[in-house]
């Protein structure tokens, strides 16, 4: 199989690539360093000829709410249709666990505007939803910072490792089409405010994590499941605190 990745140099993309390949399929990586703009639609038509899947894991350089909001309607459109012209038979997508319950955040807004333009496109798809990756943990507590510490809502939390989203995107692009969601997340759920802080603790950070039913997850407020998976989730292998023994100083 021919599967190109867009994003395919980027912390998913790129052990994406590794694993189809030794696999023995052929992984393209897609992105602007590879001749390849979703956003201008450059390399699109190339890239995609003999292509059976396309696998999108590509994310927004910025976070701002035009331009999250434009880059995923705009990118997606774009590879919709060279995929279209191309007869590609299968677009997977990287999304996020519970983005449905979290609309007023500017970013899981985007990303449902992204899934409806794949879902109404009639290009066969598979969405792969994940829950938070291990490598973005101390980013959710930067993000969380005042002044009297890290303020983190007392929620279920189920992070996932970067290389079992990989794995897991990478089965759903072999096989066929679900035409609709698969959900992946870490083995092990947490209480999010003790988790933050005893993943903080075994970083040596010394900031102090202050549970606050109001605190507001990238702009939003949360709910005991806002951000867990249902019943039927795909469950990756890797724990978070085994994960940071071999990741620690990386």
């Amino acid at each position: 199989m021919k599967i190109v990745v867009i994003g395919g140099t980027g912390l998913i993309g790129s052990r994406l690539i590794e694993m189809v390949q030794e696999h023995g399929h052929e992984g393209v990586a897609a992105a602007p360093s590879t001749g390849v703009n979703t956003l201008t639609g450059e390399g699109l038509a190339e890239v995609m000829q003999g292509a059976d899947a396309v696998v999108d894991v590509s994310n927004s350089p910025s976070w701002a709410r035009e331009d999250v909001w434009n880059f995923f309607t705009t990118s997606t459109s774009n590879l919709l249709e060279a995929e279209k012209a191309a007869g590609v038979g299968h677009h997977v997508a990287l999304s996020i666990v519970g983005s449905e319950r979290l609309p007023d955040n500017d970013y899981f807004r985007a990303k449902i505007a992204q899934e409806a333009l794949i879902e109404g496109s009639g290009v066969p798809y598979s969405l792969v939803h994940a829950t938070q990756f291990f490598e973005f943990v101390k980013g959710i507590a930067d993000e969380a910072t005042r002044d009297d510490g890290v303020h983190i809502a007392p929620v279920r939390f189920q992070p996932i490792a970067a290389a079992d989203v990989s794995l897991n995107v990478g089965k759903v692009a072999v096989g066929a089409p679900l035409n609709g969601r698969r959900e992946i997340a870490g083995p092990e759920q947490y209480q999010m405010d003790e988790f933050i802080g005893e993943a903080l603790k075994a970083l040596g950070d010394p900031r102090t994590v202050v549970p606050d039913v109001h605190a507001r997850y990238f702009g939003s407020e949360l709910e005991q499941r806002s951000l867990v998976p249902g019943d039927g989730a795909t469950l990756g292998r890797i724990g978070y605190f085994d994960w940071l023994k071999d990741n620690q100083g990386k």
